[in-house]
C-alpha cells in the first residue's frame, strides 16, 4: 500500500498487516520500494487520474507489471477511454470509473423495473436481476415452468430461490415465491 499519508498508512499497517510505503505511487522509487518488480497486479485508486495513470505508464515500462488497474473519474478521459487506454498508448488493462458505474446501474434498474439489482455478464448479452417476490404479487402462487405463459416477452431463466433467507435450487415445479 502506498500514500502520501504518514498516519494513514501506520494505522493501515496496524490493522490489516500491511506492507506499506509513504510516497507518491506514480514515483519509480517509491513502486520499487513497494514491491513493484514482483507484482502480478497495479491498482492505482488516487484521488488524481494523472497520477493513477502514470502509474500505471511507470509499472508497465519500468516493472513489466501484467495487470494494471486504475480509478478513472473525469469523463473526457472515460469518454475516449477504448482509444486512450492500452498498452500501445497509457497501459491500463481495467477502468475503475465510479461515477459510471452508478450511471450504469441507475440506467439496469431504470431498464428491469422492479429489480432490486442487475448485473450484466457477457458484454451485456446476458442479465442477472435481482427480484422480490411480494405476497399477492404476479411471482407468487404459479409454478415456474408457466413463467414463459405470464411473461412472454422476457426470455427467462430462474437462477435461485431464498426463502426464509435460505437459497433452494429452483424446478420447473417449484411455485414461484411460494412460502415453504
Amino acid at each position: 500500500m502506498v500514500d502520501t499519508n504518514g498516519e494513514r498508512l501506520r494505522s493501515l499497517q496496524d490493522k490489516f498487516d500491511l506492507r506499506v510505503v509513504q510516497g507518491h505511487g506514480s514515483h519509480p522509487r517509491v513502486l520499487r520500494e513497494a514491491g513493484a518488480d514482483d507484482a502480478d497486479m497495479l491498482v492505482a485508486v488516487t484521488s488524481s487520474d494523472e497520477t493513477n495513470m502514470v502509474a500505471c505508464q511507470v509499472a508497465y515500462s519500468l516493472f513489466n507489471t501484467p495487470n494494471r488497474i486504475a480509478r478513472i473519474r473525469s469523463p473526457d478521459y472515460v469518454r475516449d477511454a477504448d482509444k486512450l487506454f492500452h498498452s500501445e498508448a497509457v497501459p491500463i488493462d481495467h477502468l475503475i470509473a465510479p461515477e459510471q458505474l452508478v450511471i450504469d446501474n441507475i440506467y439496469r434498474l431504470i431498464e428491469y423495473p422492479g429489480a432490486l439489482q442487475v448485473v450484466n455478464f457477457a458484454e451485456g448479452k446476458v442479465s442477472l436481476a435481482v427480484v422480490k417476490a411480494y405476497y399477492g404479487g404476479p411471482l407468487i402462487g404459479n409454478a415456474l415452468s408457466t413463467m414463459r405463459e405470464h411473461m412472454p416477452h422476457i426470455d427467462t431463466r430462474v437462477a435461485a430461490i431464498f426463502r426464509h433467507d435460505r437459497p433452494i435450487r429452483p424446478s420447473g415445479l417449484d411455485y414461484r415465491g411460494s412460502r415453504g
